[in-house]
């Protein structure tokens, strides 16, 4: 019996729903942030896999765009 890829990484069907998954990189990218969260990451390293994970909707732009805005107020 072949997996489905949401079995193989340990997605669930309302994360299939959340986010953009068009390719099994996708599915990677969740199931290796969804394992990072568990860990005790530094504040920098949680932020990054935060942003990571907005990578995976489909307004993808949108979080991105904050993000950059608020390192240029921060930096101005």
């Amino acid at each position: 019996m072949v997996k489905s890829l949401r079995e193989k990484y340990g997605v669930t069907e309302q994360e299939e729903k959340m986010y953009a998954l068009p390719k099994e990189e996708d599915y990677k990218i969740l199931a290796i942030v969804k394992k990072l969260e568990k860990k005790s990451l530094s504040d920098i390293d949680r932020e990054t896999i935060s942003l990571i994970k907005t990578q995976l909707f489909d307004e993808w732009r949108k979080p991105l765009l904050d993000k950059l805005k608020q390192l240029l107020q921060k930096y101005s």
